[in-house]
């Protein structure tokens, strides 16, 4: 039992002689793809909205709860809106936010690279705007609201920043006719009198839409310029507003209505982990992607504006949706598997090549040890043959003898035992060569 206890000891100790420098570059193949692999995503991550009663919060409540069967836990904070959520995600308070069309200006210079540190994952659905007023005559030009009480929304919203531009565009200025009113409030404020006008951003089924669509007094603008102001802001879309579509039965609208629509953007820090980014992706498809009132399905998420470099990550998932392991596993297990292959594919890539000369090498680190002594015994041979000295007939037994006791003793794996029998013969062959020469003298 020992015996078999110390060949086998013996075995691992002539494969670890062999291999010791394979296993080192491995283990260097293996820290330095180590530093091309990403961490692991955080589970915890905020996305900042706007206000609880308006859309971008209902759908981050909808992502969070997606997030939440993968493990990830998405905090959802309120803002005033676009702005606000622009300063949170520069300053790294939140990794995601919604930022409606035009709040960033075009870069002029396309060739530029944008330092922002912010990435966009695509636009998720369209966010008309809604110009409200009162009145008798029937307004389709901005210009006609020129000294008119206006809601433009709250500092810092998005729909506060667009209303400004429209209404310069329209030599409009600022003023203390604008009110900084947006929602319901504005709705309120324009059913009882107290302004002439609102802007709203909101989609068609928000209840301040539905309010005002239904309050006596008040109508909605038909936009007849509204094919100049596509051309003016690229990041608006022309829709229309189909007539009776809002009351079958009292035909409302009465005639279609050219409405302007920037799009709502899921705009993430450039930091934000790869894995999550498509996640969120997954999420957004999920809750954007059906047909709507001025959608079709599959129409969002797309990469309709441009006003920030979309990431990477949402490129190849509109290529080609997400990727095989999320397509296929759960998020964790796919976040795994995508970290091993990256640091285990260069270690089997260099290790493949390496493993097969590893046999070869311990094959003849084992016959070293024989041929060694087969090159003292080849010498010893030639010189009985060549130079046969009775003389030193002495000398050729003790040296035959040391070969012998050398070959006995060689320490090699079981598996190689022939050659140190064969060895052995081989030796008693050359000691019979040596007998016929002491005979003959």
């Amino acid at each position: 039992m020992m015996a078999k206890i110390k060949a086998g000891l013996l075995s691992l100790r002539d494969l670890f002689a062999t291999a010791w420098w394979i296993v080192l570059l491995a283990g260097i193949g293996f820290a330095v793809a180590y530093q091309f692999v990403e961490p692991a995503p955080p589970t915890k991550i905020a996305i900042s909205t706007g206000s609880e009663s308006g859309a971008y919060y209902q759908f981050a409540k909808r992502y969070a709860t997606i997030l939440a069967k993968n493990g990830i836990t998405l905090e959802v904070r309120t803002s005033a809106g676009s702005l606000e959520n622009l300063d949170r995600l520069k300053n790294d308070e939140v990794q995601i936010g919604f930022v409606q069309g035009g709040v960033v200006p075009p870069n002029p210079d396309p060739d530029a690279v944008d330092d922002s540190g912010l990435l966009s994952l695509g636009s998720l659905f369209y966010e008309p705007v809604w110009v409200f007023y009162r009145g008798d005559k029937v307004l389709t030009r901005l210009t006609e609201l020129k000294g008119k009480r206006i809601a433009i929304g709250q500092e810092g919203s998005g729909v506060r920043q667009l209303a400004q531009q429209l209404l310069d565009a329209n030599e409009i200025p600022a003023g203390k006719h604008l009110v900084p009113l947006a929602g319901l409030s504005a709705a309120e404020e324009l059913q009882q009198g107290r302004i002439d006008a609102a802007f709203i951003i909101a989609a068609e089924t928000a209840p301040v839409v539905q309010v005002l669509i239904r309050s006596p007094g008040v109508k909605l603008m038909s936009f007849a310029q509204d094919r100049a102001y596509q051309r003016r802001f690229p990041f608006l879309t022309k829709l229309t507003f189909p007539q009776g579509v809002a009351d079958l039965v009292r035909d409302f609208p009465p005639e279609d209505i050219k409405v302007l629509a920037p799009t709502a953007n899921l705009i993430v820090r450039d930091d934000l982990h790869p894995a999550l980014q498509a996640l969120i992706l997954q999420a957004a498809s999920e809750v954007h992607g059906k047909s709507g009132f001025f959608q079709d399905a599959g129409e969002f998420p797309s990469y309709m504006d441009q006003m920030l470099p979309l990431s990477p990550e949402a490129a190849r998932h509109f290529k080609s949706g997400p990727s095989f392991l999320q397509r296929y596993l759960p998020f964790w297990l796919a976040v795994l598997v995508d970290r091993l292959i990256v640091m285990l594919v260069p270690v089997f890539v260099l290790l493949i090549p390496l493993l097969k000369v590893a046999p070869a090498i311990y094959n003849w680190r084992v016959r070293s040890k024989v041929f060694r002594i087969y090159g003292e015994l080849k010498f010893l041979e030639d010189d009985l043959k060549l130079h046969f000295d009775p003389a030193k007939l002495a000398d050729y037994r003790s040296r035959l003898d040391a070969l012998d006791d050398e070959a006995s003793a060689l320490h090699i794996p079981l598996g190689f035992t022939d050659l140190a029998y064969t060895l052995r013969e081989h030796v008693n062959l050359v000691r019979h060569i040596l007998d016929k020469k002491e005979s003959a003298t």
